[in-house]
C-alpha cells in the first residue's frame, strides 16, 4: 500500500495539538522527531517532553489529498506557524519490514531473547520470546543489554528477585526463566504491567511473577534487585530501593549514562560494596553486594 508523509516543524507547544489533528485527519500515526538534534537525556517518570523545535510527522494513505489536509491543519492556531513538507514513500510491507529489523539476540552463555517469528537458535540455551511492543524493553538497548547480560552472570536457582521499573517485563521473565523462584514486576505505567504479564504468559513463567504499581507495591526484600530506570529516580528512591535488597543481595542498576555513574556509585556505595562500571557505548551499569 503507498503512503505519504506530511512533516511539519514546529515548537514543542504545538506538536502535541497538530498531532491530534493529523490524528483527526486521518494519520495512521504520528512521530515525533528532533528537529535540531538536541538530546533529552532524563524526563522524569511519567513525563512526556518534546524538543524545542519537533517534527510532527504524520503517515497517511497516498490517496488522501496532501493539500487538504494541510489546508485543514492550518485553520488551527496550532498549524500557522511551522513549515509543512509532503513526501511519498516507497511502497513496501511494512510490518515485515519491522519485523525483519529484529532478530535473535544472546546475552552471555545462556540466554537467548527471540522475537516469537524468527526460529530459536539454540533450542538448549534459555529462550524468552519476546517481541516488541508498547512497553520499553527488547534487549536491544544498551541498558538492557546490560541488566540482561548481569542476570545471565548472578542468577542462581531458588532465588527471588524484584525488577523495578519492569517494562516490558523482559528482565523479570529472563531471570525466571534462568532460575528465579520467584519475581515482582513495578511499575508506574499501567500499560508496562499489561505487557509484562502478557509476556510472562507467553513465556510459561506468569505463576511466579506478580506485577504492582508503585501504589500496590509490597515490603519486601529479594536475593536480586534490579532497576533499568534512569539516574533521576535512581537517587530520588536510592532508600526504597535499597529496602528491596536483602542483606549480602545484589544490586544492578542501569538506564544510566557513563557521566552520571560516579554520583549514583557515591549514593549507592553508603549500603553496597560496588563492582566496577560496566560501560556500552554511552551507557554503563552499577551493579554490587549489600553489606551485611
Amino acid at each position: 500500500m503507498p503512503w505519504i508523509q506530511i512533516r511539519y516543524t514546529t515548537n514543542k507547544q504545538n506538536a502535541e495539538l497538530i498531532s491530534d489533528e493529523m490524528m483527526e485527519l486521518g494519520a495512521v500515526s504520528v512521530t515525533f522527531l528532533d528537529a535540531q538534534d538536541t538530546p533529552i537525556y532524563e524526563p522524569k517518570p511519567g513525563d512526556f517532553l518534546l524538543w524545542d523545535e519537533t517534527i510532527a510527522m504524520g503517515l497517511f494513505d497516498a490517496e488522501i489529498d496532501p493539500d487538504a489536509v494541510i489546508e485543514q491543519l492550518k485553520t488551527k492556531p496550532s498549524g500557522q506557524e511551522g513549515q509543512y513538507k509532503v513526501e511519498q514513500l516507497e511502497d513496501k510491507d511494512w510490518v515485515r519490514e519491522w519485523m525483519d529489523s529484529f532478530k535473535p539476540i544472546q546475552f552471555g552463555p545462556r540466554l537467548w531473547i527471540c522475537p516469537s517469528w524468527c526460529e530459536i537458535p539454540d533450542k538448549n540455551a534459555v529462550n524468552v520470546i519476546l517481541d516488541p511492543g508498547l512497553a520499553f524493553g527488547t534487549g536491544t538497548h544498551p541498558t538492557t543489554s546490560l541488566c540482561l547480560k548481569w542476570l545471565d552472570e548472578t542468577v542462581k536457582s531458588g532465588q527471588t528477585l524484584v525488577d523495578l521499573g519492569c517494562g516490558s517485563g523482559i528482565l523479570a521473565v529472563a531471570a525466571l526463566k534462568l532460575g528465579i523462584e520467584k519475581a515482582i514486576g513495578i511499575d508506574i505505567d499501567p500499560q508496562a504491567i499489561q505487557a509484562s504479564q502478557a509476556n510472562a504468559e507467553r513465556n510459561g513463567v506468569n505463576g511466579k511473577l506478580e506485577l504492582y504499581l508503585p501504589k500496590d507495591q509490597p515490603e519486601y526484600q529479594a536475593d536480586i534487585v534490579v532497576a533499568n530506570i534512569l539516574s533521576g529516580p535512581l537517587k530520588e528512591l536510592a532508600d526504597v530501593i535499597q529496602a528491596y535488597v536483602k542483606p549480602q543481595g545484589k544490586l544492578a542498576l542501569s538506564g544510566l549514562l557513563v557521566s552520571q555513574a560516579e554520583e549514583i556509585c557515591q549514593v549507592y556505595g553508603q549500603w553496597f560494596d560496588l563492582d566496577p562500571v560496566e560501560i556500552e557505548g554511552d551507557w554503563c551499569r552499577v551493579s554490587g553486594q549489600k553489606r551485611a
